[in-house]
């Protein structure tokens, strides 16, 4: 089912159905979005959680200004950056940096299946200022186009190519010293 008809199915009255359609299509993606920043599934399954509950709040007011897919990152985009202020006042509260606080959750987390090379792409990303780190996880991990990131950040295409290629060189010089 396209994005089209699962707001077509909304606008029938279908809301129930064309809110599963998007559970249904987008809960691995969205999924893998947010486990990205924050490196647990535990905390990955609960935020997933409420970015699935702000979505069925704010159907209503969807106007289609914006693709479907586009407005689902961007709510699930910004409830990532609310926990993470969240996190990272809790980790000046117990005196351990955020950068620690995510490395130590991706080499604890049971459920991470990749690489050694892997894990220290993830810790790489990790150092990466907010902004780098979204248009990179975006761009790389899940292939969108700039004028889609453009979209969901609010940010210029311009900007958005030039944070990419800044997180890129970054990446790759910190992946070099450790191999």
């Amino acid at each position: 089912m396209t994005d089209k008809e699962i707001i077509e199915l909304y606008r029938e009255g279908k809301t129930e159905s064309a809110f599963n359609q998007i559970v249904r299509l987008y809960s691995e993606r969205l999924y893998w979005h947010v486990r990205r920043f924050l490196c647990s599934h535990e905390d990955t399954n609960d935020i997933l959680q409420d970015i699935f509950i702000k979505i069925w709040a704010a159907l209503p007011s969807f106007r289609g200004d914006a693709q479907l897919f586009t407005w689902l990152y961007r709510i699930a985009t910004n409830e990532v950056l609310n926990f993470l202020r969240k996190q990272k006042f809790k980790s000046l509260v117990s005196f351990e940096s955020m950068q620690e606080m995510m490395e130590k959750k991706i080499d604890e987390d049971a459920f991470f299946n990749g690489d050694e090379v892997q894990r220290q792409l993830h810790k790489a990303i990790q150092k990466l200022p907010q902004k780098q780190r979204i248009v990179f996880n975006l761009r790389y991990f899940d292939e969108m186009k700039y004028e889609d990131i453009s979209e969901i950040t609010g940010t210029s295409v311009g900007s958005l190519k030039a944070s990419y290629h800044h997180a890129y060189t970054k990446i790759k010089d910190e992946l070099q010293k450790y191999f």
